[in-house]
Order: structure tokens, then sequence, then C-alpha cells
């Protein structure tokens, strides 16, 4: 398990007409302030990697879809530490990702999935590190 990456389980309220998918209070664990939230569709089997940030921590949901999420740390070592997280409506909980964690994704749905990020502060391609995905070996295709 990653230092710091933090997996909240989460209820969703069956009601009629649809359900209530909770997603984030400022009194949960994880929270550490408001600076922007986004969505960001992924395509079945695409995969998006690879992208750390130095400052932001991010707060991320799948309200719709399923997708894998792969964490890797080098934060104390030359060794590299993974971590797979699947979240769908079966598993639907919010990865709390600090700054610094290397972080890819995988769509697993057959139709478009979409996720949430509640993020601690605002965008800023200065505080991003990216890498391609060759440069961090990982077996995608092992699911």
């Amino acid at each position: 398990m990653i230092k710091d990456l933090l997996i909240t389980s989460l209820p969703v309220v069956d009601t009629p007409g649809g359900n209530v998918m909770h997603a984030m209070k400022k009194s949960d664990k994880g929270y550490s302030g408001f600076g922007e939230a986004y969505f960001s569709n992924i395509e079945f089997q695409v995969i998006k990697a690879w992208k750390r940030h130095k400052r932001m921590t991010l707060n991320i949901l799948v309200p719709v879809g399923k997708i894998r999420f792969v964490f890797m740390d080098d934060r104390k070592s030359s060794e590299r530490e993974f971590q797979e997280v699947i979240i769908s409506r079966e598993n639907y909980c919010r990865l709390t990702v600090p700054p610094m964690i290397w972080m890819g994704f995988q769509g697993l749905s057959n139709n478009n999935s979409f996720l949430l990020n509640i993020a601690d502060i605002e965008h800023d391609p200065a505080e991003v590190d990216k890498r391609k995905m060759s440069e961090i070996e990982f077996n995608w295709s092992n699911q």
C-alpha cells in the first residue's frame, strides 16, 4: 500500500427515480481545501499515463463507468511501488492522492467512463510532471 494514498468507501443512496452518490464533505478525511472540480472522460481500453502533481491533492471519484487507476510511488527509494484500484458503481469510493505520486488510469467500461476530481488548488501546468507511458514500466494488459 502506498503511504498517504487514501481509499474511502462512499455511500450510494437508492432513491426513487435515481440514486444519490456522495462525493465529499469538508469534514471528510482527505479534504484539504477547495481549488477546483472537474470531470474527465475516458474511452474503453484507453490508457492515460503518467502524471504527478507537485502540490495538488486529488480527490477522485468515478460516478459513471469503470476505471482502473495505477499509482506509483518512488518518493523514498529508487524502487517503484505500484498500487492498483478499480472504481465503479460496484466499488464506489473516493481516492485521495497526495502530491508526488505518479498516476495513470485506464477505461474499463464498454461505454465512456467519467471521473470527478475535487482538487485542493487550481490547475497550474507548472506544478505537474508528466512522463511517457514507456518511461514507467507497468503491464497494463493485466486486468
